[in-house]
């Protein structure tokens, strides 16, 4: 699938799916504007009706459409919190602001193997836990080649690898932080002096798991990944960005849509 290219300002009926546990309700309101189409699929525009969930499962779903994210939630952060019919008049009317957001990539190479097993997309995070509670997790990591630290063995509960918009989520209830350009890594819990870093989008970032087991899991993907000795996780910007409409230019990541 090629990234979405269309413009807002094309006269042709806007392709839409409703994505969400009560998105149906939002049906009826679409309905009244002639140039919006609720269909089933190829869609070109992802009406997202929920909470924050909601949205990151409709970019797993459909990485290179555009989301909408309206509010339907008491915890929606990331979702657009006006009426759904003061949204949807401005998807109708093509005067929604398109913003784009970095994504991560996450290729999972097992222990001995030189072809990844599976390769990943996040708009938030990828976080990496002990599987064990009594049991902790130790790593190694390198930034570009370089080994962070001489290659120093980490042991801790895990780790968390997120980008500036997933930066207000797990990341910032590690460090109290959040930024706004780069990739962040934030340490849960280790023996490592520093508790997080904020790197260049640009580097390229290898973690060796030196003792597990460990879980790795990814915005609010269901899938889990099982880490033992000597898997690696290699993390980079994706060549994509995710694209969000909203009613406005979005202009600090701590505050909603």
């Amino acid at each position: 699938m090629a990234p979405w290219k269309r413009t807002l300002s094309s006269e042709d009926p806007l392709r839409i799916v409703l994505f969400g546990q009560n998105a149906s309700a939002l049906t009826p309101e679409i309905k009244r504007h002639g140039n919006l189409q609720v269909v089933e699929s190829e869609p070109e525009v992802i009406v997202c009706y929920g909470g924050d969930g909601t949205l990151l499962n409709a970019e797993l779903k459909w990485p290179l459409l555009p989301k909408v994210p309206i509010l339907n939630s008491s915890r929606g952060h990331r979702c657009i919190p006006h009426p759904p019919q003061q949204v949807i008049e401005g998807l109708s009317q093509r005067k929604l602001v398109a913003n784009l957001y970095t994504k991560l990539e996450c290729a999972l190479y097992r222990s001995g193997q030189e072809k990844p097993e599976v390769s990943l997309t996040a708009l938030n995070e990828f976080t990496v836990h002990m599987k064990r509670i009594n049991s902790a997790v130790r790593f190694q990591l390198w930034l570009n080649d370089d080994p962070y630290e001489n290659a120093l063995e980490i042991l801790g509960d895990g780790f968390v690898v997120c980008t500036p918009f997933g930066s207000t989520a797990y990341f910032n209830k590690v460090t109290r932080g959040i930024f706004t350009s780069g990739i962040g890594i934030a340490f849960k819990h280790t023996s490592e002096h520093t508790n997080h870093m904020v790197l260049p989008d640009t580097v390229e970032t290898r973690i060796r798991i030196t003792r597990g087991p460990a879980t790795l899991a990814y915005d609010s993907s269901l899938d889990y990944f099982t880490l033992r000795g000597g898997d690696t996780l290699h993390l980079f910007k994706h060549r994509h960005a995710a694209t969000i409409l909203t009613c406005g230019p979005v202009k600090r990541l701590e505050e909603p849509f």
